[in-house]
C-alpha cells in the first residue's frame, strides 16, 4: 500500500469492521437479559450468577499478552474468528446443562472479546488514514449500538424459540467472520512494523510512554464514577431516590445507551477538528455540569438531560483511543492493550465505588459526590501533549 493509500479514509473497511464490531458486541450483551430465566432454571444464587460475568471480564487481564502477540502476527485473523466464536459461545447459554458449562462458555466468549478488541483499533488506525478520530467514531458506534440492540435480539430470539432455542442465532456470527474474511483478509498490519528489525523492547514501550499512560489512567478513573452511576445505578436511583414511575426508570437505561452511541460517533470526528485535547476538555466539563442540572429536575425533564448525559458520558473513548494510536510506538496493538486494561479495571472499580459509598452515605448523596469527582479529569486533561512525538 502506498503513502497515499494510507492516508485515505477507507469508507468500505472502516464500516466493514465497524458492523463486525456491532455483531460481535451484540452476542457479548446475551447473559445480562437471560440471567434471570438462568437462575430459575438451575436454581443458583445471586452472587453465583454474578460470577458469570466476572468469567466473562477475567480474560481482559491477558489484553497486554494479547496486544504483544498482535504487534508480531497477523492480526486480521483475530478479528475474522472473533465474532463466530462470540456467537457460537453465548448462542449456547440456553442448552448449556449446568453453572459450570455457563462459566466456560463466559470465559471463552471473554477471550474472544479480547482478541477482537485489541487489535480493532489498530486495524480502525490502519484504514482510516489521517481521519483517525472519524474512523474511531465508526468503530465505537458499532459498540455502543450494540448494548442497546443485543438485550432485544436475545429476548426476541427466547420469546420466539424458548431459552434452548437460542442456538439458532449462531449462524449470524459465522456470516460476519466470512464478511470480514473476504474483506480485510489481505490487510498486512503487521508488515508497517517488520520491516524495522530493531523492535522497542516492551520494558522500554512501558517505560517510555508512561507518563502519557498516567494521564489517561486518571481521566478514565475520574469518569469511572459518573459513567457508573449513570448506568449500573441509573434506573435504581431515579426510583428510590426521585420516586420516578417504573417504565421512566426502566427506559432511562436505553436513553442513556442511545444517546451514547450518538456521541462516540460525532466526537471522535469532532477532535479531528478542533484536536483532542480541547474536545476531552469540553467533554470533561460539560458531563458533570449536565448531571448537576439531572440532579435538580424532576419528571419529564429528566429526559433531556439523559440524552445529553448519555452523549457526553461515553465521548472520551473514541477520543482516547485515537491518542493512544497515534503515539509513535511500533507496537501499536500492545499500547492500545495497556488503555484497554486501565479502562476495564478502572471502570470495574469506579462502579464498585459507587455501590460501597451508595450503602454509606446514601445514593442521592453519591450521585453529588460522582460530580465532583467527575471535574477531577480536567487537571489531567491539561497535562496533555496533543503533538504526536
Amino acid at each position: 500500500m502506498n503513502q497515499t493509500q494510507n492516508k485515505k479514509f477507507q469508507l468500505g473497511n472502516v464500516l466493514t469492521i465497524s458492523i463486525s464490531h456491532l455483531v460481535h458486541d451484540i452476542y457479548s450483551s446475551f447473559l445480562a437479559p437471560i440471567l434471570p430465566l438462568l437462575i430459575s432454571k438451575f436454581g443458583f444464587s445471586l452472587s453465583v450468577a454474578g460470577f458469570l460475568s466476572v468469567m466473562g471480564r477475567l480474560p481482559s487481564m491477558l489484553n497486554p499478552i494479547i496486544g504483544l502477540l498482535a504487534d508480531r502476527i497477523s492480526v486480521r485473523y483475530f478479528l475474522i474468528a472473533s465474532p463466530s466464536i462470540t456467537a457460537i459461545s453465548m448462542s449456547l447459554l440456553g442448552v448449556a446443562p449446568g453453572f459450570l458449562t455457563l462459566a466456560i462458555l463466559c470465559f471463552i466468549m471473554g477471550i474472544s472479546a479480547t482478541l477482537f478488541h485489541v487489535p480493532g483499533p489498530v486495524m480502525i488506525k490502519h484504514v482510516s488514514g489521517d481521519r483517525v478520530g472519524k474512523g474511531m467514531s465508526f468503530y465505537m458506534l458499532g459498540g455502543e449500538l450494540a448494548r442497546t440492540i443485543g438485550p432485544m435480539v436475545i429476548l426476541a430470539a427466547v420469546s420466539l424459540w424458548g431459552l434452548e432455542g437460542s442456538y439458532r442465532l449462531i449462524p449470524f456470527g459465522i456470516i460476519a467472520s466470512l464478511v470480514l474474511y473476504f474483506k480485510v483478509r489481505n490487510i498486512k498490519i503487521s508488515d508497517d512494523f517488520k520491516q524495522n528489525k530493531t523492535r522497542t523492547g516492551v520494558k522500554k514501550s512501558v517505560t517510555s510512554f508512561l507518563p502519557f499512560f498516567v494521564i489517561i489512567a486518571g481521566i478514565s478513573f475520574s469518569r469511572a464514577f459518573l459513567r457508573g452511576a449513570m448506568t449500573a445505578f441509573l434506573p435504581t436511583y431515579l426510583n428510590l431516590v426521585k420516586e420516578e414511575t417504573l417504565w421512566l426508570s426502566g427506559i432511562s437505561l436505553s436513553i442513556i445507551q442511545f444517546a451514547s452511541a450518538a456521541g462516540t460517533f460525532f466526537c471522535g470526528s469532532i477532535s479531528d477538528k478542533i484536536g483532542r485535547k480541547t474536545t476531552l476538555l469540553i467533554i470533561a466539563i460539560t458531563t458533570p455540569v449536565f448531571m448537576v442540572v439531572f440532579l435538580l429536575v424532576e419528571g419529564i425533564f429528566v429526559i433531556p438531560l439523559l440524552v445529553l448525559l448519555g452523549f457526553s458520558l461515553a465521548a472520551t473513548t473514541p477520543v482516547m483511543l485515537a491518542l493512544v494510536q497515534e503515539l509513535n510506538s511500533d507496537r501499536p496493538a500492545f499500547m492500545n492493550s495497556i488503555f484497554m486494561t486501565i479502562n476495564f479495571l478502572l471502570a470495574a472499580v469506579g462502579i464498585q465505588m459507587v455501590g460501597f459509598m451508595g450503602d454509606w452515605i446514601g445514593l442521592e448523596n453519591t450521585f453529588w459526590v460522582c460530580v465532583f469527582l467527575g471535574f477531577a479529569a480536567i487537571p489531567f486533561i491539561l497535562k496533555l501533549k496533543t503533538e504526536k512525538k
